[in-house]
Formats: structure tokens, sequence, C-alpha cells
């Protein structure tokens, strides 16, 4: 494995698990939200599990941008 190929594996590890423990806490903060507000509630999940996938487009743009 080439230090590129353990440095991007790294990095997606590191994303994966701060996601999962955010997955954790989602939950209690959608059921916090949705005492204000449900749409609140829902814009929150919704924009957590968006920025998952965002996160990996966003570093899939660089990666191509910059093949080093």
């Amino acid at each position: 494995m080439t230090p590129k190929d353990r440095n991007a594996a790294i990095a997606a590890a590191i994303i994966l698990i701060l996601f999962a423990l955010g997955l954790l806490f989602l939950p209690t903060v959608v059921l916090f939200l949705g005492q204000t507000s449900p749409l609140l509630a829902a814009t929150a999940g919704g924009l957590f599990i968006l920025g998952f996938f965002v996160i990996f487009w966003l570093r899939a743009r660089y990666q191509r941008r910059h093949p080093d």
C-alpha cells in the first residue's frame, strides 16, 4: 500500500468514525429540536445526512483536481 493510499484510507476512516459518533447523538438532537419545530428537526437531520455525502463528494472532487 502506497503512502497516498494509506493516507486516503485513514482520512476516510476518520470521517466515517466522526459521522458514526454524530449518528449516535442525532436522535437526541432531533427530538430536542422537534419540541420547538418539527420542520427544524427534519431540517437538522436532513442536513446531517446530506453532509456525509457532501464531504465525500468534495473530497473526491479535490482528488480529481490534484492527482499527485
